[in-house]
């Protein structure tokens, strides 16, 4: 999945792809571990991925964070 599909995703499609990459990744560990993968360029490929999907993930969270105000760590260790 590339990037710009992958940030147009709702919040519960972000989940499901995610958790549907995964899936696939332990599928793909398994038929490498019996010998019956044949392309084993699945395994980077479907890693790649999991990691799109969760810097989307991390991206959301971070704008989010920052709409709210900032983050809750204060520089210089003032209180």
């Amino acid at each position: 999945m590339e990037i710009a599909k992958a940030r147009m995703l709702s919040e519960q499609e972000l989940v499901e792809e995610l958790e549907s990459a995964r899936r696939h990744l332990y599928d793909l560990r398994f038929q490498l571990a019996t010998r019956q993968l044949t392309d084993y360029n699945q395994i980077s490929r479907t890693r790649r991925d999991i990691a799109r999907l969760l810097t989307v993930r991390t991206e959301r969270q971070l704008d989010s964070q920052a709409g709210q105000g900032g983050s809750s760590v204060s520089a210089g260790g003032e209180s």
